[in-house]
């Protein structure tokens, strides 16, 4: 059963379609992650769904019920926004703790809990640390379990890495999607990000234009985009289609399916069995590899990838094998 759903919702700001008829539905327990550009509708879609912007179509329903008429406050919903937000003036304990004193918690019990939700989000024995004197990825902690702590219906994360490092928001992803499946809470995420994405939900939809364009198991959208424009979105540094993406399907050992497909940078590789052939025009070190740009027989110039120790020079011929699981089937749209 989906415990929040949008059924045809629409929100317009005057003559702007913030969000065109959305209709998408969260399960119980699921962590759904709305993927899109700045601009797309995601904030708005969030804002919807905990009452803060108002509905000009559709309706936004809990486990079946409507919640037009239902405040903010009386949703059951938790918000974590990509800054937490946290009382600069309050210690970690109070912090969290916050909405259990404002529901009137008896101090055990909150106690209890505050200690028990630092627990889970490895940060236990901060209670009298100050805000200020924490990293930003300890106060996005303290932040996701001042949301937990009075066990919402459904938690809403806006951006909620997006300003920490990259190899931070990294660990932190793996952190949060750790939490969210314990607490088993159900989960709204909307995120720019696909490896965020990726990193931390069960489910992703993806919009553009204030539309939902694909939603699915994380799985799922990643093997199938539904377009050419959403799987470069993904990640995908290049669609082809016809006989381009016959001759790569057919080098990968998977011929057949639609008429385009997506490739990772990575998907071609210097191998000296390899179907494909091609001459190096670029070469790039990376840490753990050569990145190539190779202009292919027959396809034209595509990006591949050689081992750091046998890494082709500039000018040579090479030839290449496709690995199947850097590429994806495109549903539907056109290749470019």
């Amino acid at each position: 059963m989906s415990a929040l759903a949008f059924e045809q919702v629409g929100v317009r700001y005057g003559d702007v379609a913030a969000l065109d008829d959305v209709t998408l539905a969260v399960p119980n327990g699921a962590v759904m992650a709305v993927l899109g550009p700045s601009g797309c509708g995601k904030s708005t879609l969030l804002r919807a769904a905990a009452g803060l912007e108002p509905l000009a179509s559709g309706r936004v329903t809990l486990d079946g019920r409507d919640l037009a008429g239902v405040p903010t406050h009386r949703r059951g919903f938790a918000l974590m926004f990509q800054d937490g937000q946290l009382f600069g003036h309050m210690n970690v304990g109070r912090n969290v703790g916050y909405a259990m004193r404002a529901r009137h918690a008896g101090r055990a019990e909150t106690a209890r809990r505050v200690a028990e939700l630092l627990e889970v989000v490895g940060l236990a024995g901060y209670e009298h640390r100050a805000p200020a004197t924490l990293s930003g990825g300890e106060r996005q902690r303290v932040a996701l379990a001042r949301a937990l702590a009075v066990s919402p219906r459904v938690l809403l994360l806006d951006e909620p890495l997006s300003a920490l490092d990259a190899d931070l928001r990294a660990r932190l992803a793996a952190d949060l999607r750790r939490i969210l499946r314990e607490a088993a809470v159900t989960s709204l995420l909307v995120t720019h990000d696909h490896e965020e994405a990726f990193a931390v939900a069960d489910r992703l939809a993806v919009m553009r234009d204030g539309r939902v364009v694909q939603e699915g198991a994380i799985a799922d959208v990643w093997a199938h985009p539904a377009d050419a424009e959403t799987a470069r979105f993904l990640g995908y540094a290049r669609v082809l289609g016809g006989d381009a993406a016959a001759a790569v399907l057919r080098a990968a050992g998977t011929a057949g399916g639609p008429s385009a497909v997506a490739l990772r940078r990575s998907a071609l590789r210097v191998d000296a069995g390899g179907p494909l052939a091609g001459t190096v025009r670029t070469a790039q070190a990376a840490p753990d590899q050569v990145r190539l740009t190779v202009d292919v027989d027959g396809l034209g110039t595509m990006d591949a990838v050689a081992a750091r120790g046998a890494a082709p020079a500039v000018g040579d011929r090479v030839r290449l094998s496709v690995d199947a699981s850097r590429t994806a089937r495109v549903g539907a749209g056109e290749p470019g």
